[in-house]
């Protein structure tokens, strides 16, 4: 009989450990028990959390300023530029010519590779100023931390949990696990204890 204490050990500390976890998302609403009330750890700071995540991915994850040199690096400027190439040369040759069909008369393939050439050098050298207005203009009216920390707030604890656990799946059966062999070895050194005693 005094064999079974490692394995019922375990299932304590298994079940203890299943509890705790459990109880990180519940109950979802404050349960009173008459001496106290009793609300997961989660739900009872689903505002903290918001804000908190709001801070640090506002602050340290993501921000305006990596949005304006994410684009201003060579590669993206570089898809920004051909793309409004490829729309001037649209326009020239056809939306131009379809708005002023006298205009065909007078321009060339030449005129509008020039007047095209020209319009993208103003274009280049005016980038770095219309991302700073831009980036600007997106910090006036964005605010990522109040955006991260809103969406938070209206995520319903179901989803939060579904979240949570998608994330940590692994963490927290590891918590259980942990809890049954602490268990298990605490049953054995108390068999040793029983055994030590019983010799002595």
């Amino acid at each position: 009989m005094i064999w079974t204490l490692p394995f019922v050990s375990a299932l304590i500390g298994w079940v203890t450990n299943f509890v705790a976890v459990k109880m990180l998302f519940h109950p979802r609403v404050p349960l009173n028990l008459g001496f106290m009330k009793v609300q997961g750890v989660f739900p009872k700071r689903k505002d903290k959390l918001a804000e908190r995540l709001g801070k640090i991915v506002g602050q340290e994850l993501f921000n305006i300023s990596d949005i304006k040199e994410n684009l201003l690096h060579d590669e993206n400027k570089q898809a920004i530029i051909s793309v409004i190439e490829v729309r001037i040369d649209k326009f020239l040759r056809e939306k131009l010519k379809e708005a002023v069909p006298m205009i065909a008369m007078f321009i060339s393939d030449d005129l509008i590779e020039k007047i095209k050439a020209t319009l993208m050098a103003e274009f280049e050298n005016s980038l770095p100023e219309i991302m700073d207005t831009f980036s600007q203009k997106l910090e006036e009216k964005v605010d990522i931390e109040e955006i991260v920390k809103d969406k938070v707030n209206n995520f319903s604890m179901e989803k939060l949990e579904d979240i949570m656990f998608s994330i940590m799946k692994k963490e927290f059966k590891f918590i259980e696990l942990v809890g049954a062999i602490l268990g298990f070895l605490i049953g054995m050194v108390q068999i040793a204890l029983i055994q030590f005693g019983g010799i002595h």
